[in-house]
C-alpha cells in the first residue's frame, strides 16, 4: 500500500515519496512508527499496512514512516545512544533529513515509546498526538514492574550467546507473542533480518541502559495520548500502562491475550483501537494537540 515509508533507508527512498510539507491538519497527517529494544522497522510485519487502513478512514492522506533507532535496522552499524534524548535527537534528525516538519502523529512501542515520551516533553511543537504500546515509565511504576528483571536478563544473556540466529530469535519470539497464526513464518522473516542487519551486544546493552536509566515529567504530556498495552506481556507488567494512563489522565484499551508484540500478535487489534481513537476525538470536534 502506498503511504507507508521507512525513512531509515536514507540514500534510496526518493523524497518525492515523503510529505514535502509539514503535516498541518488531520487529513495532511505523518504517522512516525518506532519499534523498541533491538527491533528495526522491518520487524513491524504486515502492521503499517492494517493501521494505515484504518488511519485514513479519519485521515485520508495520512502517510507512515517507519524510522529505526541507532543500533537497529539500516542504522546498525552506528552505536546506540545510551540515553532517550539522544535517540530523540537522531529521530529528529532523520524526520529532517527527508523534509518532514511536522508535527507529527507517533506510535511507538517499548523503548520507543519511552523515546516518543521524551520527545513530546522535549520539542512539543513537534508531535500532535503519540500512540505509546506497551512501554513503562519512571516514575510511575517500580523497577520490578517497568523491566521484569529476570526476562531482560534473558534477552542480554541471548545476544551474548554462541546460538545461531535461529535459535536466538525463535527464543525472542516465544518471549514476546502468544497468538500468532504463522509462527514459523514470521521466525523466517526475523532471521533473514537479523542476517542482513544484526544488532551487536554492545548496542543491546546500551539500549537496555537507556531504558534503565529514563525518567519522564510527571507533568501530562502538551500531545493527546493513547494508550495501548498486553495483560499477556511476558517483558513489561501492564499495570505500567495502567499507572501511566491514572497520571497522565490518558485512556487505554487493554487486549487480554497478546504479548509484548501487540502490533505483532494482534495488528487490526492495535489498528481500530488507534482509528476509534481518532473518530472519538473527531466526534468531539478536538483538534490535534488538544486533550479534550
Amino acid at each position: 500500500m502506498s503511504g507507508v515509508k521507512s525513512s531509515a533507508l536514507a540514500d534510496t527512498v526518493p523524497q518525492a515519496l515523503l510529505p514535502s510539507e509539514p503535516a498541518v491538519s488531520d487529513e495532511a497527517a505523518t504517522w512516525v512508527l518506532l519499534r523498541g529494544l533491538s527491533r528495526e522497522s522491518g520487524h513491524w510485519g504486515e502492521f503499517p499496512q492494517q493501521l494505515l487502513r484504518k488511519i485514513r478512514e479519519q485521515q485520508p492522506g495520512a502517510q507512515l514512516i517507519m524510522l529505526d533507532l541507532p543500533g537497529n535496522g539500516m542504522l546498525h552499524r552506528q552505536s546506540s545512544p545510551s540515553e532517550v534524548p539522544a535517540m530523540v535527537e537522531a529521530c529528529r534528525a532523520q524526520l529532517a533529513r527527508f523534509g518532514v516538519q511536522g508535527p507529527v502523529h507517533v506510535l511507538a512501542m517499548s523503548l520507543g515509546a519511552m523515546v516518543a515520551s521524551d520527545w513530546i516533553a522535549r520539542h512539543p511543537s513537534e508531535v500532535c498526538a503519540g500512540v505509546l504500546i506497551n512501554t513503562s515509565l519512571r516514575p510511575f511504576s517500580p523497577f520490578y514492574r517497568r523491566l521484569r528483571p529476570l526476562n531482560y536478563m534473558t534477552l542480554l544473556m541471548l545476544s551474548l550467546s554462541r546460538l545461531g540466529y535461529r535459535q536466538r530469535e525463535a527464543k525472542v519470539l516465544r518471549m514476546t507473542t502468544r497468538l500468532l497464526k504463522q509462527p514459523e513464518a514470521v521466525l523466517d522473516h526475523w532471521v533473514a533480518l537479523q542476517r542482513e542487519r544484526p544488532v551487536g551486544v554492545r548496542n543491546t546493552v546500551r539500549q537496555l541502559l537507556a531504558a534503565a536509566r529514563y525518567e519522564a515529567s510527571r507533568r501530562r504530556p502538551a500531545a493527546p495520548i493513547l494508550l495501548l498495552c498486553s495483560k499477556a506481556d511476558r517483558l513489561v507488567d501492564w499495570r505500567c500502562s495502567q499507572a501511566i494512563s491514572r497520571a497522565w489522565g490518558a485512556p487505554l484499551r487493554l487486549h487480554e491475550h497478546a504479548g509484548h508484540d501487540l502490533p505483532l500478535d494482534d495488528g487490526p487489534w492495535v489498528a481500530q483501537a488507534v482509528g476509534d481513537w481518532l473518530k472519538m476525538r473527531r466526534m468531539q470536534g478536538l483538534d490535534h494537540g488538544e486533550w479534550h
